[in-house]
This record gives structure tokens, sequence and C-alpha cells, in this order.
């Protein structure tokens, strides 16, 4: 018997050393099976600066597209009504991780019969899950836009800015779960301004073109933009409607003083989606929803001073050194 090991010895030596040799790839090959390529699916009303954000709070967090995480995007183009079948989509893809932006995209997510992670951006009222639910939703949780006491700063400043200014054309959807909550602020803040308001329900590009004309035709001397996607997908529209008719007008969100709008207060579309990749991280690394409490997005206030010269508006200084950013 010794004599048989004696002779194999060589042959195991050998074995032994191939073996060692070999290890360190098995290694590397077992952390490139740990480094997982995770799916998210990502759904709102469209592309834009918000995804830009979104994708920006990915690279911060240190994910590669492609190598990490691959995004499965769904945009319902302003078309809440799509948003269900868009997110059956994302469910049948197998997703690890749902994104959903914007109000109608975040209900139709809370709606949807999937366990699947929920991580919302762009959404102003997180009392509406449980509403929407009629129980808590342990799945949900991501980033929130303050809503409460913002409109009554848009008449406040208007009001500033165009001391004579007696009726104010509000635009809003009544869709929109913060929609009741906008309105409220507002007619607390119209009445002691002596400012009458003229309230135009839009839910979708059709009524917003029907709204715009009765606007120009009804005498308003102001126009007031409440947050919805219907509006930021049409934001081009609206502002170039309000130069034209130079009246002075205040949005929910910087995107329509960038393109041009006079004046916008409210909080940061684009700070909710940036932020939403921290928790889609916490969420792949492990942690559950329930306990990864929501964060509200920073509220900004954003002057334009070109468009105010161009309508003939003098912003007032008190209004320009509170603003977060100036475009002149």
């Amino acid at each position: 018997m010794k004599n048989v090991i004696k002779s194999y010895l060589p042959f195991l030596l050998w074995l032994l050393v191939a073996a060692c040799s070999l290890t360190p790839q098995y290694v590397r090959a077992g952390d490139m099976l740990a480094q997982r390529t995770y799916r998210i699916g990502y759904l709102a009303g469209g592309a834009g600066p918000t995804f830009d954000a979104f994708r920006e709070g990915l690279r911060d967090a240190g994910y590669v597209e492609g190598r990490d995480v691959v995004i499965e995007t769904r945009f319902s183009e302003g078309r809440a009504e799509r948003f269900p079948a868009l997110i059956a989509e994302l469910i049948e893809r197998k997703v690890d991780l749902l994104v959903a932006g914007s109000p109608p995209g975040v209900i139709a997510a809370i709606k949807a019969d999937t366990s699947i992670p929920i991580v919302t951006a762009g959404f102003g009222d997180p009392a509406a899950m449980a509403r929407t639910l009629g129980r808590p939703a342990s799945h949900i949780t991501g980033t929130t836009l303050p809503v409460k006491g913002i409109a009554g700063r848009w008449i406040e400043m208007l009001a500033q800015a165009c001391p004579d200014i007696a009726r104010v054309a509000v635009l809003t959807n009544p869709a929109n779960p913060s929609r009741d909550t906008w309105l409220a602020d507002l007619r607390q803040a119209a009445v002691p301004a002596g400012i009458k308001l003229d309230i135009h329900d839009v839910g979708d590009r059709e009524a917003l073109g029907k709204a715009l004309a009765a606007i120009a035709s009804g005498g308003a001397g102001g126009l007031i933009v409440t947050g919805d996607p219907v509006f930021l997908i049409e934001r081009a529209r609206i502002v170039t409607f309000a130069r034209e008719g130079k009246l002075p007008a205040a949005y929910f969100s910087k995107l329509f003083a960038d393109d041009g709008g006079l004046l916008s207060y409210g909080p940061s579309l684009e700070d909710s989606y940036r932020k939403a990749p921290r928790y889609v991280d916490r969420i792949l690394k492990g942690a559950k929803p329930a306990d990864l409490p929501m964060e509200p997005a920073t509220v900004e206030l954003v002057v334009n001073l070109r468009a105010a010269k161009q309508i003939g508006v003098a912003i007032p200084d008190a209004i320009v050194r509170r603003a977060d950013k100036v475009i002149e």
C-alpha cells in the first residue's frame, strides 16, 4: 500500500499545485457573480430634468448603468390613464424595485397588486397612500413634496409684484391629491389681498387648451399654475401663453422659471428625484421600505428678471433678495 501511495505522490502534489493556482480564478468568478445587475422599473409622466436628476443620484450612490443596474423606463406622456398598464409591463419584466414618479404614477403603483418595493418621487401627499390602500403601505417609501403653505406665497408674491392685481386665474387638476390643499391655501390668502380666483380644472392637454382660451377672454390679471404632470409636460406652452398675454404668473416648480416663467416657489422636483436613489440603494442592500422614513424635497424660490422685463413687471427687491436663484 505504501508503494502504491508513493507512486501516486507526484500526481497528488501536481493536483494540489494546480488547485491552488486555480483558486484565485474561482474567487474572482465568485466576485463577478456577486456583482448582480439589478433591474429598476422607472415610471413617470415624462423624461427631462427629473429623469436626469434620478440618474445623477444613482451615479452619486455608486451605481453604473449597464453594469450594476438596468433602468426599465415607462412614461405616460401626460396621460394618467396609461399608468396601470405601464406598471403591469414593468412587473412583467420582473423588476427588483419600482421607482414611481408624479402623483398619478405613485397612486397607480400603490393600487397595483404587487409586493415589489416602491420608491416614490415627485409626490406631495404621503397620507394619500394610506387613504388609497385603506391600510399602511409597508412596501413603499421615498421622497415627498411639501405642499401645505406653499400656495399662499404665490398670491403674496403676485400681489407684491402687481399691487393692482384683482383677478387671478388658477390652473389645477382635480385628480391631483394635493389640489384641495393648494386651493384652501390660495383662498385663504386671496381674501385679505382682495383677489378673486378663477379656478380652471384641467385633466389633460385638450382641457388645457380650452382653459387657456377661457383665461385669455376672462379678464384675469395674473396666472397661478399648481403642481401636476400635465402642466409640467406642457410648461413651454403655458409659459409662452403667459408671456404673450403679459400675464404675471407664479408656478409650483423652478422648471417653469428656467423655461421663461416669471417666478416659481415650491418644492424642488429635481431634488426629489435626485434623493430617490438613496432609497433604491438601501433597499437593494437589504433594507425594508417600512424602516426608511420618507424625506421631503427642499423648497426653492426662483425669480426670472428677464421674463419680468418682457411683460413689464418690476419684481420687488424684497422678493429678489429671498430668491434661491435669479435669472437675469
